[in-house]
C-alpha cells in the first residue's frame, strides 16, 4: 500500500526527514509515533504528496506519488487533527460536501453519505450545525468526513484528542471496523495506550529517522528493560540491594512506593530465581508483582525523557 525509501525532506538548514523509510501492507493499522517534531506530520504530507522531498521514493498502491495523480488520491483518506467541518453546513452537508470532492454521481453520494452517518452514529443529529455538538461529536463528524468515500488508505492524526472516554472507546471500536473491511490505516497519536491496543505494528520516529519498528511485543526485546519485577521485602539488610542486582539478567535496582523494583534485561525465570532468592535468605515479601514493559516505557528508553518543543 505504501513503500517510502531514504526520503529526504530539507527547510534550508533543518533536516526534517533524514533517509526515512515506511511501509504499510493492506489491512493493517500502523502507528506512527514519535516525540514533537520528530517528522511524522513531515511524513504523512510527503506521502500525500501536499510536499516536495529532496531524495527516496515513495509508491502508493504501487504508483509513483504525484500532486497530479487523482487515480491515488481518490483513494485517500484523510482524518486531521485540527477539525476540518464548516461551522455553517449541518451534520449531512459536511460529508456531503467532502465526499463530492470524490463522488460526483449524486445518487452514489447520498447511499454514501447516508452509510458515514450511521458508521459514525450521527443519524439523529444530521441536521445539527457544528456548534450545537459535543466534542465527541464534532469528532466522529471529522471521521465521517474523512471516510465517507471509502478509501482504501486512510491517514488519522489523533483522532481521539480531547474526547471522554465514552466517545474515544467509540472511535476506537469504529477504526478496528474499517481494519476488519480491508482499510489500511496510518494512525497517529500521543496516546501509546491507544497504539497498543490498537496497531499492529509501530513505526517510532525521532530526528527525522525510522528508529525502530514493530509488533509491541518485538519493540518489547529490542530495549534494555524486558520485565520489572516489584518486590516489598522487610529486612534490615542494607546489602540487600546489592544482592538483587547480582540475580542473573539484572539491568539495575530502583525504588518504588518503598518497595524494590527490579529492571530484567530478558523475560526469562526470573519470578522464579527471585523467589528462590527469597527463601534462601528467609525473607518475607509484603508484595510481589511482575509487568513486562510498555510501549510508554519503550518510546521513552528509545527517544529520550527530554521536553521536546
Amino acid at each position: 500500500m505504501i513503500r517510502m525509501e531514504n526520503v529526504v525532506k530539507r527547510y534550508n538548514e533543518l533536516i526534517a526527514l533524514d533517509h526515512f523509510s515506511f511501509s504499510a501492507t493492506e489491512g493493517e493499522i500502523i502507528g506512527l509515533l514519535g516525540p514533537n517534531g520528530c517528522g511524522k506530520t513531515t511524513a504523512i504530507n510527503c506521502m500525500l504528496s501536499l510536499l516536495t522531498f529532496d531524495k527516496g521514493e515513495i509508491e502508493i498502491f504501487g504508483q509513483e506519488v504525484h500532486p497530479n495523480n487523482n487515480a491515488v488520491k481518490g483513494r485517500i483518506g484523510i482524518v486531521p487533527q485540527e477539525l476540518a467541518i464548516f461551522e455553517k453546513l449541518n451534520v449531512y452537508e459536511n460529508i456531503d460536501f467532502y465526499c463530492g470532492l470524490y463522488v460526483s454521481d449524486r445518487k452514489a453520494r447520498k447511499a454514501l453519505v447516508e452509510e458515514a452517518i450511521d458508521f459514525v452514529d450521527l443519524a439523529k443529529y444530521r441536521k445539527f450545525v457544528p456548534k450545537k455538538l459535543s466534542g465527541g461529536l464534532k469528532r466522529r463528524l471529522n471521521i465521517a468526513c474523512g471516510i465517507a468515500h471509502k478509501p482504501s488508505l486512510l491517514f488519522m492524526d489523533e483522532p481521539t484528542v480531547a474526547v471522554d472516554a465514552q466517545s474515544r472507546n467509540f472511535i476506537l471500536e469504529g477504526i478496528r471496523k474499517m481494519k476488519a473491511q480491508g482499510t489500511t490505516i496510518i494512525y497517529t497519536t500521543h496516546y501509546l495506550e491507544e497504539a497498543e491496543q490498537l496497531c499492529d505494528r509501530m513505526v517510532i520516529m525521532d530526528s527525522g529517522r525510522n528508529i525502530a519498528q514493530g509488533t509491541v511485543h518485538e519493540l518489547q526485546n529490542s530495549i534494555s528493560t524486558q520485565e520489572r519485577i516489584e518486590v516489598g521485602l522487610i529486612t534490615d539488610d542494607n546489602t540487600i540491594e546489592a544482592q538483587l542486582e547480582e540475580l542473573p539478567h539484572v539491568v539495575k535496582v530502583t525504588r518504588r512506593n518503598g518497595n524494590h523494583l527490579i529492571h530484567f534485561e530478558k523475560q526469562e525465570n526470573n519470578l522464579p530465581n527471585l523467589i528462590k532468592f527469597i527463601e534462601s535468605r528467609n525473607l518475607t515479601y509484603t508484595e510481589l508483582s511482575s509487568e513486562r514493559s510498555t510501549l510508554s516505557d519503550i518510546f521513552l528508553e528509545l527517544t529520550g525523557k527530554e521536553l521536546r518543543d
